[in-house]
């Protein structure tokens, strides 16, 4: 299976916060599974740290490798797909993971209820 992380997952997994649940625990450790985190997290992930609304140390895109996790590139594709989902949530960032999810046909792993009731893109409950 290949798992997209959504942001949040991403931070539990390497926080390792007992928010993150077991079957995903699970299937991100699997050797058989390709987990992929985008770069649209990476950027989130900045962008929070700089305004102060998340505290992480060290470099999140150094934290991909160490993880063991595979580096998901933004295309324009994604960029035009993100924009043009008939979805009335308006984070960016989601709309970027729900549509590079859905080009190459991911699971989207999140916490998130936007995402959740969102039913075109495959999706694992994460907590």
């Amino acid at each position: 299976m290949n798992l997209l992380l959504d942001t949040h997952v991403f931070l539990w997994w390497d926080r390792q916060d007992e928010a993150l649940n077991a079957e995903t625990q699970a299937l991100i450790a699997d050797p058989a599974n390709q987990v992929f985190i985008s770069a649209a997290t990476i950027w989130e992930i900045a962008i929070k740290r700089r305004l102060r609304k998340l505290d992480f140390r060290g470099s999140p895109a150094a934290a991909i490798s160490a993880n063991g996790f595979r580096e998901l590139p933004v295309l324009p594709i994604d960029a035009e797909q993100a924009g043009e989902l008939a979805w009335p949530h308006n984070d960016p960032f989601d709309r970027m993971l729900v549509a590079q999810a859905q080009r190459l046909t991911f699971t989207l792993a999140t916490a998130d209820v936007a995402i959740r009731a969102w039913p075109q893109v495959a999706q694992i409950w994460a907590c």
